[in-house]
């Protein structure tokens, strides 16, 4: 929350507190937003610095407030501290046990003089940085009267071993650890059970309490206690509890100050563990949007082809903006490594796509708005976002030729973009109606075989040049968001720019749900078949269906629309063709929908009361640049599906064939063969039977994989699967925090939720759902409203939701945990807020 003064931040977002307050308020908020006990704090923000006196007055006053008023901690949060890079560790001051407002505006203005001290200056001038500094936020926390204090590393601070958490203890505060001038106590806990393994005992000669004059003083410990563990006074199951969450909140290991008073567990602050950990190059994992696509548990074969497919298809993408050929081979180096999979699940390689971003022109506005497109929950920190490059140049001329022809080649394609677009889906078609209507179950395994390489090569691999399609989208959205902030009100409503950049009516991801609003439609007109739809299982319904208008209407649904399902992309699950079952599951639901509404364009008339003239023209000229951008992605998005579509029926009839000659138990194991293996079985690379145990083994793997729980976003350093570098993955608490999301599609709507991983499990309530894929498009009408726990207002559902008129909010984290089956609420797409009326 951030006051009305605009300068306070008390509960923030991670994301915005580490922008205006630095990474320590950035730290505490997240501690904050996942449940963690911390003493109530506030954060200064950094433009607070060139406020008048009696307004910086204000807002240290309000701070003091909200931190209790009492005995504070002051401490300076560097916008520059803390990073990836730089950790500007002992550059800043830190102030304990102040008290009193004046005492406390005093130790705020010399936190913020220490922005400039001749060690901070030495410090920037060693590591090349910049001379001014970036912005100086300060933390005010409440002071913990503690009896035993200390540090929690949750991982080998020496080695970066991963499999024990290291605790140090002292009496009183934790300045003693700090400093480094108290001999601690030590204990080394397992990772994984929190078993204590072993105990040290330190000295604790001395300890530090607070002064009565404020500071703190250093007092004589008894030899009784000198002589006993001050980790005895410590729930170290609970300590240890709390060090696990935290490595989950911040995806890696941590560096955590806690404190004890009165029996209760309080942590301080925490912060990433700088030691011989960090060494090795930096990997951001973040399932963002991915898991869109690929939601869950998600199988080797899927994996590997989709990651062949990204990687060669961004190749081409690079060819077609004309990188020279020696920069292509540097990208061989990063480009093939695309996305990640950790325990089944898929991620981006999220630097890598960064690095893709500054091929096109305008790299800080691409990767500002890769970040929007992909829903991630946290912007690239600066000082890393400006070390990634796709290639380097031997001098700077040949870096300036390069740049001049790849942007001349990237305008030139984005003013004919409509046109390219229009060329390729001819193309497209053209050569997918030959692979959709073969009869791969009747042909030969090894001409089946060949007709995959011709799906790859003739349809997938050139997919290149459309990709511009994005960088186009990227471009106008860009430039609509930056047009909206000068010329709109500042109370502008958060959702106008993806309002306003709607592609109309006719977008194409719109019509499976309108093609089964009208199924469901002909049925509500004869009572005979919605009571056959309604109580009759759904596989025995083709079978029983009599009225031939109907049956005409599902066999133009399914040849139309039959590869848009749930999980579409993931080869292993059947489309609708192979199993049309679920059709009348989907039907059921539509069923109970309310009547279709248009979303109405109140973009349009928030832009016509706010913005006229000249202004509007340019607007309306970018706006119409975005809407159809958006169109055509969607109707590729289209193209892709079917592409994959074929492929499900290529790789059913190979699995088929070996199933056929004994190489694997049932056609399905084939998904759990890496691609590169399917295809060594039949360029004889592989023998047959070597290929059942490996699905044996992968099928275990499997099986484990099934219970847990994969974080949103995590890092590694160096090798990623090894050293202990994946993150515990575990089931997460319970939310028990205000929902927040962003605001999608407005619109108002008050039902029953209806929790689902599956589209077809909605029955015209408000649905809430981890994730979506196209698939659930067809699910939209029967849905009051719709609740993302990830994904952006960019996905095919958002956009789909905002045409139909369904009020949608994304990016709500633990909704699905927070929010129940048969829970009334109310929500509002305009606004992104959540309202629990009722329990479930």
């Amino acid at each position: 929350m951030v006051d009305n003064s605009g300068y306070l931040v008390t509960v923030d977002s991670p994301a915005e507190a580490r922008r205006s307050a630095g990474a320590k308020a950035a730290n505490l908020a997240a501690l904050s937003e996942a449940g963690v006990r911390i003493p109530p704090w506030a954060a200064i923000r950094s433009e607070a610095f060139d406020q008048s006196g009696q307004a910086a007055r204000e807002v240290i006053r309000a701070a003091y407030a909200a931190a209790g008023s009492g005995r504070v901690a002051v401490r300076s949060s560097g916008l520059e501290e803390d990073g990836h890079r730089h950790s500007f560790a002992g550059q800043f001051d830190t102030y304990l046990n102040v008290s009193g407002l004046d005492q406390v505006i005093d130790r705020v203005r010399a936190c913020w003089q220490s922005a400039f001290s001749d060690r901070a200056t030495a410090y920037r001038a060693t590591n090349g940085l910049p001379a001014e500094p970036a912005g100086m936020g300060v933390l005010i926390q409440q002071m913990v009267p503690s009896d035993v204090s200390g540090v929690l590393f949750t991982a080998d601070p020496v080695t970066g071993g991963r499999d024990t958490f290291v605790v140090s203890a002292v009496y009183g505060l934790g300045e003693g650890i700090v400093s480094g001038a108290v001999d601690a106590d030590t204990a080394i806990l397992d990772a994984r059970s929190g078993a204590v393994l072993e105990t040290d005992l330190g000295d604790k000669a001395e300890r530090y309490d607070y002064a009565a004059d404020g500071g703190v003083a250093i007092n004589p410990v008894g030899e009784a206690e000198r002589a006993a563990l001050s980790l005895a006074k410590v729930d170290l199951a609970e300590l240890h509890a709390a060090g696990v969450r935290i490595a989950e909140v911040f995806g890696g290991p941590q560096d955590v100050e806690w404190a004890v008073a009165d029996g209760r567990l309080w942590i301080l602050q925490a912060r990433p563990i700088t030691s011989a950990i960090t060494t090795g190059e930096l990997r951001i994992w973040d399932n963002a949007n991915i898991v869109e696509s690929f939601r869950g548990v998600t199988s080797p074969l899927t994996f590997t082809f989709a990651a062949m497919v990204y990687g060669a298809v961004y190749d081409s993408f690079a060819r077609s903006l004309r990188v020279p050929d020696k920069q292509l081979r540097q990208m061989q180096e990063w480009l093939p490594s695309l996305l990640g999979s950790f325990h089944g699940r898929v991620y981006y390689n999220l630097l890598n796509w960064y690095r893709l971003q500054r091929i096109p022109p305008f790299y800080d506005i691409n990767r500002r708005l890769l970040e929007v497109a992909m829903g991630v929950d946290e912007s690239l920190p600066d000082e890393i976002a400006e070390t990634l490059y796709p290639y380097e140049f031997e001098s700077s001329l040949a870096e300036k030729k390069a740049r001049l022809v790849t942007t001349t080649t990237f305008f030139g394609k984005f003013f004919r973009m409509g046109r390219d677009v229009k060329r390729f889906t001819a193309y497209f078609y053209e050569q997918y109606a030959v692979f959709d209507k073969r009869d791969y179950a009747a042909m030969p395994a090894d001409e089946v075989y060949r007709a995959f390489q011709q799906l790859q090569r003739n349809l997938l691999l050139r997919w290149g040049p459309m990709q511009m399609l994005d960088s186009t989208i990227l471009l106008s959205m860009g430039v609509l968001t930056v047009l909206g902030q000068k010329w709109l009100p500042a109370d502008a409503p958060p959702w106008l720019t993806w309002a306003a950049a709607r592609p109309g009516p006719d977008v194409e991801s719109a019509e499976p749900a309108r093609a089964m609003a009208a199924l469901a439609e002909m049925v509500k007109a004869d009572d005979e078949l919605r009571r056959l739809i309604e109580q009759t299982p759904p596989a025995d319904i083709p079978a029983a269906v009599t009225n031939p208008e109907f049956a005409a209407a599902v066999e133009s649904y399914v040849a139309e629309h039959g590869y848009r399902s749930p999980d579409e992309l993931k080869l292993e699950v059947p489309d609708l063709r192979e199993d049309p079952a679920s059709l009348y599951l989907m039907l059921r639901d539509a069923l109970q929908a309310p009547p279709e509404t248009q979303g109405n364009d109140t973009a349009q008339e928030y832009l016509d009361q706010h913005l006229r003239g000249p202004k509007r023209w340019i607007y309306e000229l970018v706006r119409r640049k975005a809407a159809k951008s958006l169109a055509h992605r969607e109707r590729l998005r289209f193209c892709r599906t079917r592409a994959f579509g074929s492929a499900k029926q290529i790789l059913r009839a190979l699995g088929r064939h070996l199933h056929r000659v004994g190489a694997i138990d049932r056609f399905e194991d084939v998904f759990l063969l890496r691609l590169d293996e399917l295809s060594g079985a039949y360029e004889g690379k592989i023998a047959h039977d070597e290929l059942r145990d490996i699905v044996a083994v992968r099928r275990r793997t499997q099986e484990r994989q099934l219970i847990l729980v994969a974080p949103p976003r995590f890092e590694t350093r160096g090798a990623p699967y090894w050293e202990g570098n994946l993150t515990s993955w575990s089931a997460p608490p319970e939310s028990t925090g205000e929902l927040r999301g962003t605001p999608s599609s407005p619109g108002v709507a008050t039902g029953r939720v209806v929790v689902a991983d599956r589209p077809q499990d909605v029955n015209g309530g408000i649905l809430v759902t981890y994730s979506t894929d196209p698939g659930w498009v067809a699910a939209l009408p029967s849905a009051a409203g719709l609740i993302i726990e990830r994904g952006s207002p960019l996905t095919h559902v958002a956009i789909v939701a905002r045409e139909l008129g369904v009020p949608t909010i994304v990016k709500v984290k633990g909704a699905t945990r927070a929010l129940k089956t048969g829970m009334v609420i109310r929500m509002d797409g305009g606004t992104a807020t959540i309202e629990v009326l009722e329990q479930a």
